[in-house]
């Protein structure tokens, strides 16, 4: 059975560098990777692998600012560092998950920035490095089918989507329990849709958003299922228990062999180069068994 209702898009997130702090925008283009400039970039070790807060919470630590020429990044302690949008310096390699992709360095100074924030007095020579937009990273086919969805750093999908009233039953759980809200920020969607009734997006077949240039399809394919990082507090990059052990009560999915989910994983059907605004009108359709 199909049902189709309103619904609206509460805000939208970018975050350049792949597990350090987002940014609510008012605006941002949707292109063949999901948002511009969302995971563009990341940090990575000696190898050329991935870090991100599952091991190094305090790279929620690391502020993020894009402004019309430069990514300014802040963290506690450091001097601000300014990443030119239209400059890199070597080609490079890195890892993300079990794909090596085609890469850009960012230099000494930002790799000597994370390095000194990230790992003082260790000797470790952390290096931040650019999505080649040559690359064709693509999501797996078992869940996108017939739609070739490209990825920069992302974890495997060119967005994710979660809804407002989830997020509010999640508190009142927490509440429950006498543990303290949390924030989205957690959960680092890039779309937070109101109207939906609490868990529904889990059914989600399509969402369609008004733009002035036409309509946005996304096709919502996988439930994101959630690791350790929605324990580490945005603000402290203190790690705890919660909401993970509250969200591990209710939402195993036996379409992820259990996974505790929280947001649907999103494709893009329809919409390239158009632009995603908060406020934005829409509709969601259902695909109930």
């Amino acid at each position: 059975m199909n049902e189709v209702i309103e619904c609206r898009l509460a805000a939208v997130h970018v975050h350049p560098i792949k597990s350090c702090a987002g940014i609510a925008v008012d605006e941002a283009m949707l292109i063949e990777t999901g948002l511009e400039f969302d995971r563009a970039w990341m940090v990575v070790d000696e190898q050329g692998t991935m870090l991100t807060q599952r091991e190094w919470p305090r790279l929620a630590l690391v502020e993020t600012k894009l402004r019309l020429a430069d990514l300014l990044l802040r963290a506690p302690g450091m001097l601000a560092l300014h990443l030119r949008l239209d400059a890199v310096e070597a080609p490079a390699h890195a890892r993300v998950w079990d794909d090596v992709v085609k890469a850009y360095d960012m230099g000494d100074l930002a790799a000597q920035w994370f390095s000194d924030f990230l790992a003082p007095g260790t000797g470790r020579r952390l290096r931040l490095v650019r999505f080649d937009p040559e690359e064709k990273r693509l999501s797996d086919p078992k869940w996108t089918g017939e739609i070739a969805a490209e990825n920069a750093f992302s974890d495997g999908f060119p967005l994710l989507v979660a809804s407002s009233a989830s997020l509010a039953d999640l508190n009142a759980r927490l509440a429950a329990r006498g543990a303290p809200p949390v924030t989205m920020q957690r959960f680092r969607p890039n779309l937070v849709i109101d109207g939906l009734p609490a868990w529904d997006e889990d059914h989600l077949q399509e969402l369609t958003l008004d733009t002035d240039e036409g309509p946005v399809v996304l096709r919502l394919v996988k439930p994101c299922a959630r690791c350790s990082i929605p324990n580490v507090d945005p603000a402290t990059a203190d790690t705890g228990h919660e909401p993970g052990d509250t969200l591990a009560g209710f939402r195993a999915d036996a379409r992820v062999k259990g996974g505790i989910t929280f947001g649907m994983n999103a494709v893009i059907v329809e919409g390239i180069e158009r632009m995603l605004r908060p406020g934005l009108r829409g509709r969601a359709t259902w695909h109930f068994e």
